[in-house]
């Protein structure tokens, strides 16, 4: 069985599920394996990408490449 066919097939068994306890213990276990996940792919930035950053950041806002806080919240808004 393919990993699509396995999908499914998870899927259809979820659905048949009439107990909350059981899904909030799946929704909880999913939650927490994808944390593990990400956080197992997470790497620590180096000294130099750090300054790197902070200098593009601080030559940005010199060179009036920023926008305040609240045009930004407005922007996204009305999206």
């Amino acid at each position: 069985m393919d990993i699509q066919a396995r999908k499914i097939s998870l899927i259809q068994e979820f659905l048949r599920i009439n107990s909350e306890e059981l899904i909030n213990k799946l929704d909880r276990f999913l939650h927490d394996e994808k944390r593990k996940i990400y956080e197992q792919e997470l790497k620590p930035m180096s000294i130099d990408s750090f300054n790197a950053m902070i200098d593009q950041a601080e030559e940005d806002a010199a060179n009036g490449r920023v926008i305040e806080a609240k045009n930004l919240r407005t922007d996204i808004e009305n999206m």
